[in-house]
């Protein structure tokens, strides 16, 4: 197992790992019961990926305004975006899981799958320093950076506006439903606005179920 985990974090991330148990504790989460798990890990993972995507985007887009940068940014960060890129480079065979987690198949839950991404990043900045962990984002989200032609809108902030340009009220999120596990939930949002429509979605997390109500919503009434 070691063996697997220091060939994963050499030829995906990129890095020698000097102390390979914080990467094996990046791959390990909760539901093991060792009381050692990755959710440290991923607090400072996630904020060493949003100081270097907003640099990034800072840099690449020098004539854009705050709220153009914004939006590019919460994309890039997305819990989806994450769990993209930790399918992209092999995750979910490398997660360690309870037996329940493993039934549950959270391997395929954007919230764990994303969570040991920003978890690695984590341990990347501990073993190697923050350059480590600036070549793996510069590398891996390179791609995402330069697909962004130009600074997206979210679905909910599309669909608030479009609400109001047809003198609407504002849309209503709703949960319907919700199933799974703790550690693996899916929940079941509906969208409404009165007077247009209404749609429903579901995801592994509330914003993300809402984000694909609003973007079915939208679809509806082009």
């Amino acid at each position: 197992m070691k063996g697997d985990v220091a060939k994963f974090v050499e030829e995906r991330l990129g890095h020698r790992a000097k102390n390979l148990r914080l990467f094996e504790l990046a791959l390990t989460h909760k539901s093991v019961g060792s009381g050692e798990d990755y959710e440290r890990l991923e607090f400072l993972g996630d904020r060493v990926l949003g100081h270097v995507i907003a640099r990034a985007l800072y840099e690449r887009h020098p004539d854009e305004p705050e709220g153009y940068l914004s939006r590019r940014y919460n994309v890039l960060v997305a819990r989806e975006t994450c769990a993209d890129i930790g399918r992209e480079i092999g995750v979910p065979a490398q997660v360690r899981l309870g037996k329940q987690a493993r039934d549950d198949r959270a391997t395929e839950s954007d919230n764990v799958i994303g969570d040991v991404v920003e978890s690695l990043i984590g341990a990347l900045v501990i073993d190697g320093g923050l350059e480590a962990a600036e070549r793996f984002i510069s590398r891996i989200w390179g791609p995402h950076l330069t697909e962004q032609r130009k600074a997206p809108q979210h679905p909910k902030s599309a669909l608030q506006e479009l609400a109001a340009a047809r003198d609407c009220k504002a849309p209503l999120y709703e949960v319907v439903g919700r199933t799974g596990a703790h550690h693996a939930p899916k929940f079941t949002i509906r969208v409404s606005v009165p007077g247009l429509g209404e749609a429903t979605a579901e995801g592994t997390s509330k914003q993300e179920a809402e984000t694909d109500a609003a973007e079915a919503l939208l679809k509806q009434l082009k």
